[in-house]
């Protein structure tokens, strides 16, 4: 991989062997473009100096991986797998340690192998971890008494407490955001790699606090039957040798590109092809607040050959759409793009058809996930932000309704949660009630689903693939 480019400023010259690559294109060509939700740092010289360090510093993740995620991508695309993409909302240095990411990590395998016996497909897992530390806002300020300071931003910026020297972003913050996406990215794959993810530890990965719920208990039949299947395939001959896949497991990282300057610090040549990659995560995703067809986010993504999502929200036009396909994946290559659909589950209707109308008519290879999450949010009665389970399930119903009026496939779920026994949405099989948010709610921006309510959905999904692929059995 090369290294040797050094960040630019918006006064210098493109890197030249960017500028041999493509001409159009370079990493730091984002900066002549207008960029929203990007930090105000009064100290432009330790900016310039954190960019210019992490520069140097080694990959966190490399082409060959995403490479191998485009390739799993471009079968779900095609209605072959399933996309499971999760985790916080916002990654906090201060709640940074191994139990932590091993019971997020936990609870996706579950989801995954609830997904993947229940509907009968591989399942692509993709985490929300090992970088997503920054955060859109609806304001760049926020305002408490007679006393305005910037937003929180996420502690890749700066910090939660309503303190202007808190508030202040603080570059090298960029330092130990990737410090710890670094030993986050060791312990994943220590856990998929090393044998905990095995199948035969199916039954270990349910939590005490869920093994004792109803979502448990189901799942607890489904490892049953798992290690039933594994017993009957080791006898035909059948085992962790021939099929390493029993052993071990395929797990990425994605987050929001949004640090454009981050962004650009870590991108690399890749010395075997030749293409530019983002080396912080596997995918990388564009929200719907920074989704401008002129703007630096959308800039920066066109150029990588990382796998790129796309938030489509409620004011998303079909036409806007297909313009922002044309510029991300001009080659209408599968696996490059995930459509992550989030309208809100009232909107459903309304957003969605016209949208997978405009993308099949033009024959563009997407995959169309739904984010059920960030369309849903409400406030308490007594002021806690929370989302409701049964919107978030209706959304991914509605959701997968339109798909199949449609004639599409919807390939995958995009959900905030974590392996934690927190109280932050409401209603679910545990039926948590506005007056329970308090008791452990933990997240420092929105709310997430806990590890039961997790759970339920892929229980819920599992069923709702089930049904499709049965229609469509049925149909041919």
């Amino acid at each position: 991989m090369d290294t040797s480019w050094q960040p630019a400023t918006s006064d210098q010259a493109a890197p030249r062997v960017a500028l041999e690559k493509a001409t159009d294109w370079h990493p730091a060509s984002w900066r002549q473009r207008k960029a929203e939700q990007m930090p105000a740092y009064a100290d432009a010289e330790t900016l310039i100096a954190v960019e210019a360090e992490l520069s140097t510093y080694p990959p966190l993740v490399f082409a060959g991986e995403a490479r191998s995620l485009r390739a799993k991508l471009a079968e779900v695309a095609a209605g072959k797998a399933f996309l499971i993409q999760g985790g916080d909302c916002a990654e906090a240095f201060a709640d940074f340690n191994a139990d932590k990411i091993r019971d997020s990590l936990r609870v996706l395998l579950q989801m995954a192998v609830v997904l993947t016996y229940g509907a009968g497909m591989p399942v692509v897992k993709v985490g929300r971890m090992a970088g997503q530390f920054a955060k859109p806002r609806s304001s760049d300020t926020e305002r408490q008494g007679d006393l305005e300071l910037p937003s929180y931003r996420g502690d890749i910026v700066n910090e939660l407490p309503f303190e202007p020297a808190a508030r202040a972003p603080q570059p090298k913050r960029q330092l130990s955001a990737y410090a710890q996406a670094a030993a986050t990215l060791n312990l994943l794959r220590a856990f998929t790699e090393g044998g905990y993810a095995s199948l035969e530890r199916v039954h270990s990965w349910n939590m005490g606090f869920c093994e004792r719920s109803p979502q448990g208990q189901r799942y607890q039949t489904f490892a049953n039957q798992i290690t039933d299947a594994l017993a009957f395939m080791r006898a035909c001959g059948v085992s962790d040798l021939s099929t390493p896949e029993i052993k071990r497991t395929s797990f990425y990282t994605s987050h929001e590109a949004l640090l454009l300057g981050y962004e650009q610090a870590l991108t690399r040549i890749d010395s075997t092809s030749g293409d530019w990659y983002a080396t912080s995560a596997h995918m990388l995703w564009i929200g719907d607040r920074t989704r401008q067809l002129d703007g630096a986010h959308v800039e920066f993504c066109r150029g990588i050959a990382n796998p790129i999502g796309l938030k489509a929200g409620p004011t998303m036009e079909p036409d806007d759409l297909l313009r922002l396909i044309d510029r991300l994946d001009p080659a209408n290559a599968a696996g490059r793009l995930t459509i992550i659909t989030r309208f809100g589950a009232d909107k459903v209707e309304a957003c969605l058809p016209n949208l997978v109308r405009a993308v099949m008519r033009e024959g563009r290879n997407v995959v169309w996930t739904c984010d059920p999450m960030h369309g849903n949010t409400i406030k308490s009665a007594n002021g806690y932000k929370t989302r409701p389970f049964d919107t978030i399930l209706d959304e991914v119903r509605r959701t997968f309704a339109v798909h199949e009026a449609e004639g599409s496939y919807p390939g995958g779920l995009h959900v905030e949660m974590t392996g934690q026994d927190v109280t932050e949405c409401i209603g679910g099989a545990q039926a948590i009630t506005n007056e329970q948010l308090a008791d452990r709610y933990h997240t420092h921006c929105d709310p997430r689903l806990n590890a039961q309510q997790s759970l339920e959905l892929a229980f819920l999904t599992a069923e709702a693939l089930r049904a499709d692929r049965a229609a469509q059995r049925a149909a041919f």
